[in-house]
């Protein structure tokens, strides 16, 4: 059974107890109508991975529009503005990421049905800069200064081939950030603390290309080649604990006006994780072995030329552990239980919060929906039938301020949790 310490019960019970943070959870249950606006407002502003550059124009403008400093979108066209503690506490850091896995063309609009909004994107992770505009208005009608400063970001690349990249280069330019809050999870009752780490890769084949029929027999084929190691890596088995996964996600070859052609190249592209360092390598080793075996088969049942290949890394997401009893974690598991909602400590994630994680900065991963049914779970983010459930969100907001309070500090009143 999961124990708090008594330390950051009591501070918990503190700062429930302010007059201005209740007034806080309040006002963020009578702001919903407006956060869910703000929702719909950014959701069509489409932003692939990579080409986030107008969610981020308006993002810059909203948090000038809120009252934040420093505004600036910065090299890694990640969108930053500060709120000033008092200067006597850790230097907070509260992220949600612009883009989406969608291509532009594929929001039209927002379809609200049966207590759902429905549109690509529209919880992951859209609804995250929704929150953090519903909690700087929460902030700014309470007046609450905390004691460390509050960095509010809205980051690129999250998503793909984006590997966490805008995350990385965030936290590489400021290096004075102590404390890292993500909004990247379904479920709000799901706390992740661990980061899985992972690898995404892509191998390419190459021969010598001909007539399907006229030079059948006289050169190996690489897209037979690579459908051989595809199958051995299909055949693998992996541990369930530590979980570890693997995915080949693309594999091409060939043009339709080539279709009675031996294609000169095919490649692959794949990704693998684990909650395991090791077990992450040993399956690396495996997946590299089966490809090199499936060019030498293929190049050896014709014994005409050799299937070669070339490797290029697409992207890496860094992995790490931190204890269930962090204090951050406490007051994350604090929050739920005030919101009557039961918290589930999740193993391993691959989130923004990995990057802090790895770099040793404490970090947890929070929710963006009260999903309290297996209906509402469902939410499909990553499909174009993504849906968001609107009842009773504002929870997921209420969460977040109150760890961001727990993270920071309250001026006079209670220091950070994790001091």
């Amino acid at each position: 059974m999961y124990q708090v310490s008594e330390s950051s019960k009591k501070q918990f019970e503190k700062m429930l107890g302010l007059a201005a943070v209740r007034e806080g959870l309040e006002f963020i249950e009578r702001d919903q109508e407006r956060t869910i606006a703000d929702q719909k407002k950014l959701v069509v502003i489409e932003a692939p991975t990579f080409h986030e550059e107008k969610r981020a124009a308006f993002v810059a403008e909203r948090f000038k529009e809120l009252g934040l400093l420093e505004v600036h979108i910065d090299r890694g066209g990640n969108v930053t503005g500060v709120r000033k503690g008092s200067g006597n506490g850790p230097r907070v850091l509260v992220e949600g990421h612009l883009d989406t896995v969608f291509p532009f063309g594929t929001v039209s609009g927002v379809t609200e049905k049966d207590g759902y909004l429905y549109a690509p994107g529209i919880g992951d992770d859209t609804r995250a800069l929704a929150m953090i505009f519903g909690i700087l208005r929460a902030l700014n009608e309470t007046g609450i200064r905390t004691a460390g400063d509050l960095v509010f970001t809205a980051t690129t690349r999250e998503e793909g081939a984006g590997s966490l990249g805008g995350m990385k280069d965030f936290l590489a330019d400021h290096q004075d950030i102590d404390i890292s809050l993500s909004i990247d999870n379904n479920d709000m009752s799901m706390l992740i603390f661990e980061a899985t780490c992972g690898e995404t890769w892509e191998v390419v084949f190459k021969g010598i290309g001909g007539h399907a029929f006229g030079a059948f027999g006289k050169m190996a084929q690489p897209i037979h080649a690579a459908a051989r190691a595809v199958a051995k890596i299909a055949e693998f088995t992996v541990p369930e604990d530590p979980k570890t996964s693997f995915c080949v996600s693309n594999f091409h070859g060939g043009t339709d006006a080539g279709v009675h052609a031996i294609a000169p190249a095919a490649s692959i592209k794949f990704n693998f994780r684990s909650n395991s360092r090791e077990e992450l390598e040993k399956l690396k080793e495996k997946i590299f072995k089966a490809i090199a075996e499936g060019a030498e088969e293929e190049s050896d049942k014709w014994q005409k030329d050799r299937i070669t290949w070339e490797k290029r890394q697409l992207g890496e997401v860094p992995g790490g552990f931190q204890s269930p009893n962090l204090p951050l974690v406490e007051a994350a598991y604090l929050g739920l239980r005030s919101l009557d909602i039961e918290p589930v400590f999740g193993r391993g994630g691959c989130t923004n919060a990995n990057v802090a994680i790895s770099r040793n900065i404490p970090a947890l991963c929070m929710g963006r929906a009260f999903a309290p049914d297996q209906e509402s779970k469902e939410i499909k983010n990553h499909s174009i039938n993504e849906r968001f459930p609107i009842k009773e969100a504002y929870k997921a907001v209420q969460q977040v301020f109150m760890v961001l309070l727990m993270a920071a500090g309250i001026q006079g009143e209670f220091d950070s949790v994790m001091k």
